[in-house]
């Protein structure tokens, strides 16, 4: 079997695909206020999606996140988490979601295969929740939480991106919301992906390190054990006397690129082999041109391996790449 090895010699084992650059919310850092989306002429058919996966599967891919956008206003999520889960070799299906549909999706999800799932929280309060997300109503997330909780996913963590002066005040809040539901949680730092009319960038970071300090000043932060087998970028630690892993991401402040192994496939097929560089492959031409011709797929697949670039390099100051996170595929 070929493997999906870079220049770098990073074996890529981790795809996340992006299902519709479409979201129930409009979250500020996330997206402008008025955003484009793409025409269904130029999204991948849930087919098209699944034969990709399978690709990829059997290059050496364990674990495939479905993402957005929100992946839940997708019609036929639960049928392509189905036929995705089904590919012989694929270790773990996961979910990155708001939140805001899971009443309806939770039991759904886990039988169809999906074993454990990510929900996006930034705040806990009702009225700064509504600014930060332009309209969402956080008791919606709050009964989608409890809906996953109830469905029996093997594990839910929250993430939370904290931004200086506008939602840092809720670090301890969230927090101790995640070890109160036995769920795990990771702060990330804001990423200087599209244009946005929200908030200076440069003005709200904040370092995984300044949240570390802050929490440490209430938690008893314990180092954890715990390693993600599909390397995700999370540096995880444990708060003592609970079940919660406290998690940060840094790709400001300490970036994770020296043991990158994913990829992110855009809804419109574009293969990003980086999340900070425009270096990609267009699947979408590949699957059209030449249908469910798997072994051209996979072999394009291989050679674009080459070009994954080594690193990415943030500016807060300086936002080259100009797609959102909408549509990269958070």
């Amino acid at each position: 079997m070929s493997e999906l090895i870079d220049r770098f010699d990073r074996q890529v084992r981790y795809l996340r695909l992006s299902v519709t650059d479409r979201c129930n919310l409009r979250c500020t850092y996330c997206m402008a206020e008025d955003m484009t989306f793409l025409p269904k002429s130029k999204v991948l058919s849930l087919e098209e999606m699944a034969l990709i996966a399978r690709a990829f599967v059997e290059l050496g891919v364990e674990k495939v996140r479905l993402t957005g956008g929100e992946p839940l206003v997708r019609h036929g999520i639960i049928e392509l988490a189905e036929q995705i889960r089904a590919i012989d070799g694929l270790r773990e299906l996961v979910m990155t979601t708001n939140g805001v549909l899971l009443d309806k999706f939770s039991k759904p999800l886990v039988e169809a295969g999906v074993s454990r799932l990510n929900i996006s929280i930034d705040s806990l309060q009702p009225a700064r929740f509504k600014e930060l997300t332009r309209f969402g109503e956080v008791e919606d997330v709050l009964r989608g939480i409890d809906a996953a909780r109830k469905a029996g996913f093997d594990k839910i963590k929250l993430n939370a991106v904290i931004l200086q002066g506008i939602n840092d005040d809720e670090v301890l809040d969230l927090t101790q919301f995640a070890v109160d539901h036995g769920l795990d949680i990771s702060f990330i730092e804001e990423m200087p992906l599209g244009e946005i009319d929200s908030h200076n960038r440069n003005a709200t970071q904040l370092s995984s390190q300044q949240i570390h300090t802050m929490l440490e000043q209430t938690f008893d932060i314990r180092p954890s054990g715990f390693v993600d087998p599909a390397g995700g970028p999370s540096r995880y630690q444990q708060i003592a006397g609970s079940d919660t892993k406290l998690g940060f991401i840094s790709p400001m402040s300490n970036n994770f690129c020296a043991t990158c192994n994913r990829v992110r496939l855009t809804v419109e097929g574009r293969l990003l082999l980086c999340l900070g560089n425009e270096h990609s492959l267009d699947l979408r031409e590949i699957v059209r041109e030449y249908p469910n011709d798997l072994p051209r797929l996979k072999a394009a697949i291989v050679e674009s391996m080459q070009r994954k670039p080594e690193r990415h390099h943030f500016d807060p100051n300086d936002i080259t790449i100009t797609r959102h996170m909408s549509a990269t595929g958070g």
